[in-house]
């Protein structure tokens, strides 16, 4: 890949008093990107003004960007990408360390004055001045995200953040990838001062006049001794890191290289010389930026970033901007529908048959902002002016001024068509309707409406707070503009929005059907509740599919499993245990037991006597098979039947099922995504075995047709389903 080898950012002046000021401001960016010709000008730069200092003509530096609501995102994903050879990614390191640790021995006061997104090697940068300010802008967040595309923060970050923080707290931040406000990042000690947004440049430029002229202050986290005497001391640090290395081990299986490695790098750099740590930092870098796990991080972040910058349609459409909401259906959903949309400043109308729901609904919306004060991420005053923007009753009071509806009602076809007629006569013809549904037809919903072109699906995943998938599901004659406003509207509400056809279970629920159906059939041959389990969670899911038939509710994926069936027909027959289950009277984690028991809203271990209401199966009872056995199981019927859903153009690429899997079932980031893992395995390879399966286990393993095709032409997934450009 060509790079750019010149660049106009960053920028110098400096103004009469000696003060100098670098900003960054790259042409034709939306934000400022650490590419390897901004740091060979950064590089000059610092270089200039090493002997500008040194001959009396500069006397401190402010460091700021012209970007609205950025300070400085990152480094170049694409050239971390390209990277194949770990000496390769080693020099790369090396050379962003030797730049910010110029920038770090300039001999004046240095000042990061952060007004917006500050990420990765922005936040490095940050680390390498004398001095850090940031803004009480809402879009000021600080955060060292590497671990979370599989590498470590290279140009310093690793090395420099606990010697500022202390251990614990720079642990938290390296270990998770996560952001902090510039509240939270003042009181770990990472920035100096919190300064208002209005005026916030000069503010900056004051406070770097009141270092020059009154002397250095002092810097990073105020830890008390007994802090000072775990992070700062061998012993100490090694109690520390072990703890952290035990609950890495606990969260990612091991599964993840970059968060062992960073323990590992500062188990031997911590007290030792920075030159000898910056050192360390850099061979691990190189070391982790070839690894399978990173490349397929970089790519789960690459689907997102594409989703993030898409409009779901083709061509040029307006998405209508949304400040009011309607929302029918309360209780859990609907509440946790209403308490996302309040929290992004939308104006929301809750509406149900009777009050008792729409009480529900509003209390659960408030017990949300309650979390959200408790862990931070909102002021009280703030959850109290969000909560303020939801009310509710029992008629459509207020629909006639929403410019969106999300239908949130059982899952009955009668009830929804009802409710659509409805709400076509309440609302205004500019609103939006959508339906929560997650196997209905909307095709056949928009059938009673006089405009059916503004009716589609807006189907989020529980939790709605939690979970960040959001299927906008197109009708058959659902127009361009109601598809850009749901998925405008989705990304202003943080979620990852993925365009599907309309089709019964549409993307994701189609593609579990098979998953669970599956994990019925091994219980059916033998193979015990934990083990199947077990083996999903090996393998990296978030948790096992029989556990997940608990979470989402018996009663739920029995009814999600009849619709695929009548759809469908044999390859999605019901497994004799999931429907036994659903005969039982168990409803899951809801109603306190299911192939799970629950004490306390917490999952207690598998349940013995469900065997009992399954059937006798202990006369089928064998060992239990390999995971690798259980893997192939489980995941050929999915990958099977996505060959299937690219087919039928219900997603209309192979990074679009990623994605949807990725955000909508936790399906393993580090394996790239089902299709990538797919692909990695082959076509070809996938046919042979699904063949087996169908000869030993019967029609429901026959190899799609489409997957066949791939085989034949040596093809992959995602060479025969692209992602088409909007």
């Amino acid at each position: 890949m060509v790079q750019d080898t010149q660049s106009t950012s960053p920028t110098l002046s400096v103004d009469a008093e000696g003060i100098a000021r670098i900003t960054f401001d790259a042409p034709d960016r939306s934000a400022n990107i650490l590419t390897e010709a901004v740091m060979t000008r950064l590089s000059e730069t610092v270089r200039q003004l090493r002997e500008e200092a040194d001959a009396g003509r500069v006397r401190g530096v402010l460091i700021v960007s012209a970007k609205p609501g950025s300070f400085i995102v990152g480094a170049d994903i694409d050239v971390l990408a390209s990277v194949e050879d770990p000496d390769e990614g080693m020099r790369a390191a090396r050379l962003g360390q030797d730049v910010y640790m110029a920038l770090e021995k300039l001999p004046i006061p240095t000042v990061a004055a952060i007004d917006g997104v500050c990420m990765g090697g922005g936040t490095e940068l940050a680390l390498a001045c004398r001095y850090r300010l940031a803004s009480d802008h809402p879009k000021t967040r600080l955060a060292l995200p590497e671990v979370q595309l599989g590498i470590l923060p290279a140009w310093g970050g690793t090395t420099r953040i606990p010697r500022l923080i202390g251990l614990r707290a720079a642990l938290d931040l390296l270990l998770t990838g996560k952001a902090v406000d510039g509240r939270k990042a003042k009181r770990l000690g990472l920035v100096e001062a919190v300064l208002p947004h209005e005026g916030f440049p000069e503010r900056a430029m004051e406070f770097l006049l009141a270092r020059v002229e009154g002397g250095p202050i002092r810097t990073g986290a105020r830890r008390g001794i007994g802090l000072r005497l775990l992070e700062d001391t061998a012993p100490g640090r090694k109690v520390v890191l072990a703890a952290a290395r035990r609950k890495v081990m606990k969260r990612t299986g091991g599964n993840y290289p970059a968060p062992l490695k960073i323990l590992e790098v500062l188990r031997y750099s911590l007290g030792r010389p920075v030159e000898r740590a910056l050192e360390m930092e850099a061979t691990a870098a190189g070391e982790l930026l070839i690894s399978p796990v990173s490349k397929n991080l970089v790519h789960v972040f690459r689907l997102r970033e594409g989703a993030r910058k898409g409009t779901g349609v083709q061509g040029k459409v307006e998405a209508k901007e949304i400040s009011e909401l309607g929302v029918v259906g309360a209780g859990v959903m609907g509440g946790g529908i209403a308490q996302l949309a309040a929290f992004h400043g939308i104006r929301v109308r809750v509406k149900d048959v009777r009050h008792e729901p729409v009480a529900q609904a509003l209390r659960h919306a408030d017990a949300l902002f309650e979390k959200a004060i408790e862990k931070r991420m909102l002021e009280r005053r703030e959850a109290r002016q969000a909560m303020e923007r939801i009310s509710g009753g029992v008629d459509y009071s207020g629909f006639g001024q929403v410019d969106l509806v999300v239908e949130a009602v059982v899952e009955e076809p009668e009830v929804k068509h009802a409710v659509f007629r409805e709400l076509e006569a309440e609302t205004g013809g500019g609103c939006v309707l959508t339906s929560n549904t997650s196997s209905l037809s909307i095709t056949e919903m928009a059938e009673d409406l006089a405009d059916p072109g503004r009716l589609l699906g807006m189907h989020f995943f529980n939790p709605v707070h939690k979970m960040p998938l959001v299927e906008v599901v197109r009708g058959d004659r659902t127009r361009d503009e109601a598809v850009a406003t749901v998925y405008a509207l989705a990304l202003r509400m943080g979620k990852v929005p993925v365009v599907v056809r309309d089709g019964p279970g549409f993307l994701v629920n189609r593609l579990l059907g098979p998953y669970l159906n599956e994990a019925g059939y091994l219980l059916w041959e033998g193979a015990s509740i934990d083990v199947i389990d077990d083996a999903a969670k090996g393998f990296g899911m978030p948790m096992g599919p029989l556990r997940l038939v608990d979470e989402v509710g018996v009663d739920v994926t029995r009814h999600a499993g009849d619709v695929l069936h009548r759809s469908f027909g044999e390859r999605f027959t019901p497994a004799p245990p999931l429907v036994a289950i659903g005969e039982s009277g168990r409803l899951g984690r809801k109603g306190g037991k299911g192939f799970y028991r629950y004490e306390g809203g917490r999952e207690a271990g598998v349940d013995p006597s469900v065997y009992e209401d399954l059937g006798d199966l202990s006369s089928s009872r064998r060992e239990d098979p390999p995971d690798i056995e259980l893997w192939a199981r489980l995941l050929l019927p999915m990958i099977n039947e996505a060959a299937r859903v690219l087919s039928d153009e219900v997603a209309s690429s192979a990074a679009d099922v990623d994605l949807a899997m990725v955000m909508g079932t936790g399906f393993p980031p580090f394996r790239g995504g089902l299709l990538r893992y797919a692909d990695e395995v082959h076509p070809r390879v996938l046919v042979e075995r699904l063949q087996r399966y169908e000869e030993a286990l019967g029609p429901r393993f026959a190899p799609a047709p489409a997957l066949e095709r791939l085989a034949r032409e040596d093809r992959s997934f995602y060479e025969a389903f692209p992602t088409r450009a909007e």
